[in-house]
């Protein structure tokens, strides 16, 4: 158990803090979460051991990354639960802070990014949710001043959206991508799947069903276009209200036409009942037909 667990909930106390660690060892490594700790956030802060030497976790549910309509009050909040797992796991400093600390009174600054923030993804259906999560991290990043930071491959746009505003923003943090940690049956670890009914628990897996079949077909050789059509229908077929279903370049999130056209990344949104999921794979691509 990590016994110096130190927990602190301002700017001031953080930096402090950080500069206290750093003073007995050496590479500092950040895990930015908005609570509600499951096995995807461990696996993450078990990557940054493997990484670092030190470990921090935030937990800020953070409004601005939430539309007018989402569940931004509705958000799970486990605070003991989470505190106690984090000592398990030994995390050496917990930042949570509270909303009037990240945003005070008349905060009036923001973070509108392009590029991989551009690709008609999720930024189609949330188009506040960019502006949120980038302007958040910066401020994460130059507060704990981490030599590395840890983000998870579920939220693939968001990783790739991240690693831009670190590289255009001359920020000295390396980030990192922790692999999609899945259940028995394929469903990708989220804070909201504790909202999916019985029913809807049941069917939820067919995201990821699809997104290795329509794989499964590009390596074959099979035309982009129609991998993806008939994993969209599958999906739907499930009771899945599909947003998008995508074959994007995984290193721009430009679209995809031909398997040539660079690595590839599919990714899905979808809406079951009133939750939506979100994943994504990677298709390997050696020498596979192209058409």
């Amino acid at each position: 158990m990590a016994s110096g667990l130190r927990i602190v909930r301002t700017v001031k106390a953080l930096r402090a803090a950080v500069a206290a660690l750093r003073r007995r060892r050496r590479v500092l490594a950040l895990v930015p979460t908005m609570g509600a700790l499951h096995d995807g956030h461990f696996s993450l802060i078990r990557l940054a051991h493997r990484q670092a030497d030190l470990l921090a976790a935030s937990i800020f549910v953070n409004p601005t990354q939430f539309g007018p309509n989402e569940d931004f009050r509705r958000y799970p909040r486990t605070w003991k639960a989470d505190i106690a797992a984090l000592r398990r796991e030994t995390t050496d400093l917990v930042f949570a802070p509270d909303i009037k600390e990240i945003y005070p009174e008349g905060f009036a600054t923001s973070i509108s990014p392009k590029g991989p923030a551009l690709a008609s993804l999720e930024d189609k259906f949330r188009p506040h949710f960019f502006d949120g999560v980038a302007t958040v991290v910066a401020k994460l990043l130059i507060e704990a001043m981490p030599d590395i930071a840890i983000f998870g491959e579920k939220d693939y746009q968001q990783l790739l959206v991240i690693r831009r505003i670190t590289r255009d923003l001359d920020l000295p943090v390396k980030i990192v991508g922790g692999p999609i940690v899945r259940e028995d049956d394929g469903l990708a670890l989220s804070s909201r799947n504790i909202y999916l009914s019985p029913a809807e628990r049941k069917n939820a897996p067919v995201l990821y069903r699809a997104l290795k079949e329509s794989a499964s077909a590009i390596i074959k050789g099979e035309r982009i276009g129609k991998a993806i059509a008939e994993g969209k229908a599958k999906i739907e077929n499930s009771g899945f209200a599909v947003d998008y279903l995508e074959a994007r370049n995984a290193e721009t999130l430009a679209p995809i036409t031909y398997a040539t056209e660079g690595p590839i990344r599919l990714l899905v949104a979808a809406k079951i009942g009133s939750i939506r999921l979100i994943d994504n794979i990677g298709v390997p691509i050696n020498r596979i037909g192209n058409k």
